[in-house]
């Protein structure tokens, strides 16, 4: 995941994980949950789906939470394009305070998970949003994608 390389610190902003190199293995991000809006539980959560998403698949799955700059669209897909091989990228990035979720494709995912999929995997997000459970609506996005995705 490549979350740690594309939020900012601070504020409401938080990196999941952190990686030595965009694309690489996740780690446990350390010392952040309490200035975000998941707690150490969450954030294993959200590693653990994340790790599974990216083995089973081949893709690299991504989760950006913060602020979007406008338009979101634009602003998604420039943080797309900074993870390495974003041919094979999938981002997920939501802002709570803005109440707007986009979700990319890189060209080689897209042949993988259709736009349809992205949007049925949207609306089980926004529900989960919308009864206050941000971690939980982000992993069981994670893990429809994948699901759509299939196995590598």
């Amino acid at each position: 995941m490549t979350a740690g390389d594309l939020a900012q610190q601070g504020g409401h902003e938080q990196p999941l994980t952190e990686l030595d190199h965009p694309g690489g293995d996740t780690i446990v991000a350390h010392n952040h949950a309490a200035d975000g809006p998941f707690t150490t539980r969450q954030l294993l959560r959200l590693d653990h789906a994340l790790r599974i998403a990216n083995t089973e698949t081949g893709l690299t799955f991504s989760v950006y939470i913060g602020e979007f700059e406008t338009p979101a669209r634009n602003f998604a897909e420039k943080l797309h394009g900074q993870i390495e091989h974003a041919e094979l990228a999938v981002l997920i990035a939501v802002s709570p305070n803005q109440r707007k979720l986009e979700i990319i494709t890189g060209n080689e995912a897209r042949k993988r998970i259709s736009d349809r999929d992205a949007k049925l995997a949207g609306l089980s997000m926004a529900a989960a949003f919308a009864g206050g459970d941000l971690a939980g609506g982000v992993v069981a996005g994670i893990d429809q994608l994948a699901s759509h995705a299939g196995r590598a």
